[in-house]
């Protein structure tokens, strides 16, 4: 039940008052991720919006132990001998070497992964041929990870993966139009999509500027931010309604919004700093493997908690205030 001494709080922020200002931030926020996300769907061959990895597309990575320092000069070498061996678009890189047990005891200090297509190859030849090509720029590299896609598997797992977005996101307006009203599922898409605009486009960057490569884990991470967003903002929708019914006589739905935001901001915050926490915590000393994964909940949770408060609620209030006044324009006529 509504608190009837609500509206006699002190109000932290006013949403609805400085609603240009919020959507100026996600027009800030979005406008980049977008244009990145075009420019990747235009250029790319199979025009996704990010840099698909392995998982997606097929192919093989190889990952070896390298004792010694590895420089920026070496990872170029290999990436040009490859290159000039008749592999296609190789992607070479450095990473530390939290992926390997007992690194440290063992005296490996790096780990160079090598991406190319898929490695059909029962003789170890084209394997071999590789090697040599890592041992001719870095002192003895041994072979420690070998993972396979096939391709046809890859643009299965492709597929599955857009439909159960798809899904989640169709569910998730289903739900809402049940509990709620459709104006509010439309609302809590829209504040969805913002987040997953975001999140992807971070990404594209990323894809652009470092050749970023995501797999099939970013998109458990793209449904995780999706749950955890349209539960934030079920629960500022919930406390809206609620007030609105006790209150709706006695004070604007503005009003209303602003009390509702400001009554579930504690909890918001407190909840999405304690994830935050975790998930930084795993971010700095989690293995490599895990790292974008674990950028993208970041970057999922921080803009889910925005949106919820920020977006979302100032979305409800417009909309509201412009089926108000064509009510008023129509009673008029």
């Amino acid at each position: 039940m509504a608190n009837p001494n609500l509206m006699n709080q002190k109000q932290i922020i006013d949403v609805v008052k400085f609603r240009w200002l919020w959507l100026s931030i996600s027009a800030i926020l979005l406008i980049p991720c977008i244009a990145a996300i075009i420019y990747l769907m235009a250029t790319q061959a199979n025009h996704a919006p990010v840099k698909l990895g392995i998982d997606f597309t097929g192919g093989t990575i190889l990952q070896y132990a390298v004792k010694g320092d590895v420089t920026v000069d070496n990872i170029g070498k290999i990436r040009d001998d490859m290159t000039s061996a008749g592999f296609t678009t190789p992607i070479v890189q450095n990473i530390n070497n939290a992926g390997v047990d007992n690194a440290a005891k063992n005296g490996i200090k790096n780990i160079i992964s090598v991406k190319t297509g898929f490695i059909d190859d029962k003789t170890g030849e084209t394997v071999n041929k590789i090697t040599e090509i890592v041992a001719s720029s870095v002192n003895s590299p041994e072979l420690v990870q070998t993972t396979s896609v096939g391709p046809s598997l890859g643009s299965e797992l492709l597929k599955n993966s857009i439909v159960a977005l798809l899904l989640a996101f169709l569910g998730i307006v289903v739900y809402i139009s049940l509990r709620f009203k459709a104006d509010y599922a439309i609302i809590t898409l829209l504040s969805l999509v913002h987040d997953a605009l975001f999140v992807i486009g971070v990404f594209a960057i990323m894809s652009i500027f470092f050749n970023v490569y995501v797999d099939a884990l970013f998109i458990t991470a793209v449904l995780t931010v999706v749950g955890f967003s349209v539960h934030d903002t079920i629960v500022v929708f919930d406390r809206v309604r609620e007030n609105s019914r006790f209150l709706a006589k006695k004070y604007t739905f503005n009003e209303i919004v602003n009390a509702s935001v400001n009554q579930t901001l504690a909890r918001s915050l407190n909840t999405s700093i304690t994830t935050l926490l975790t998930l930084g915590a795993l971010y700095f000393f989690g293995g490599s493997t895990t790292k974008e994964f674990i950028f993208a909940m970041i970057l999922g949770i921080a803009v889910g908690t925005y949106s919820s408060i920020f977006f979302a609620s100032v979305l409800l209030a417009w909309d509201k205030e412009i089926r108000d006044k064509k009510a008023a324009k129509k009673a008029t006529v």
